[in-house]
């Protein structure tokens, strides 16, 4: 079995991954023929429903790929469902405060106030496992990302990275650009606000993560201790290889 995508978070390993914007098996089948680390389904910004993050986390498990899944807002159901269908984990948008992070891991795990059991989903098995091994499962592979994309989270990032359970904060630098007033992603503010955030998972420990429009600027946040990066997209791959080819044929 390979090692855990949680496991690898923790030990800081160099991830890249990509975004899923087109809710189609097919999308995933491809993408998970490739190296990348991880997929994360867009479900806050693309239109998947329960029955596409299904359908899509069931070829990527049949590839071996993990599948996370961003869900449309810090709400229990959204979180099981995505794990119900087997998704590795869950990015959870506009994770504003220590207590939004608290309420992410509760409903992210089994347990007296948490994620909802049922031994009949894709994630137990179909019935096959023990609860006992469905627990135990969860426990060693189900990954948490909080994603940190408000000033509200700047401020509080300290309390909001100490929280447990939490498998790494990750910078939402567009939305964070939006939310300082500018469209500028390179507005000192904003650069200011993912220093912050990579400043706090080294105080405390914990994975720093992040979208980048500029896979060049890797190593710059690398060397501030960010180890996932989810880049691109489906959609940009399919611009990106548009242009390149007719930029070739054109001459």
């Amino acid at each position: 079995m390979s090692t855990p995508l949680k496991s690898r978070l923790a030990a800081r390993e160099l991830l890249v991954g990509t975004f899923v914007k087109t809710p189609s098996p097919i999308i995933v089948e491809v993408l998970a023929l490739t190296d990348l680390a991880c997929l994360c389904l867009d479900a806050e910004h693309a239109p998947f429903d329960r029955a596409a993050i299904d359908s899509c986390v069931m070829a990527a498990r049949a590839a071996g790929k993990d599948a996370l899944v961003r869900i449309p807002s810090l709400a229990a159901e959204h979180v099981l469902n995505a794990l119900d269908c087997g998704a590795t984990g869950i990015l959870a948008p506009h994770v504003r405060s220590a207590e939004d992070a608290r309420s992410l891991v509760r409903m992210s795990q089994y347990g007296s106030g948490g994620r909802g059991y049922a031994g009949s989903s894709r994630a137990a098995g179909y019935t096959t496992r023990t609860m006992a091994t469905n627990l135990a499962n969860a426990a060693e592979r189900v990954v948490v990302i909080a994603q940190i994309e408000d000033p509200e989270a700047i401020e509080d990032i300290d309390a909001i990275a100490q929280v447990e359970g939490i498998d790494a904060l990750f910078v939402g630098r567009a939305d964070l650009t939006v939310a300082y007033g500018t469209t500028d992603q390179d507005d000192p503010r904003v650069v200011a606000a993912v220093e912050a955030v990579c400043a706090a998972g080294r105080r405390h420990g914990r994975t720093v993560g992040m979208f980048l429009a500029r896979e060049k600027d890797v190593p710059a946040w690398t060397e501030q201790g960010a180890s996932l990066f989810l880049l691109g997209s489906d959609h940009s791959f399919l611009l990106g290889g548009s242009a390149r080819l007719l930029a070739t044929a054109q001459g």
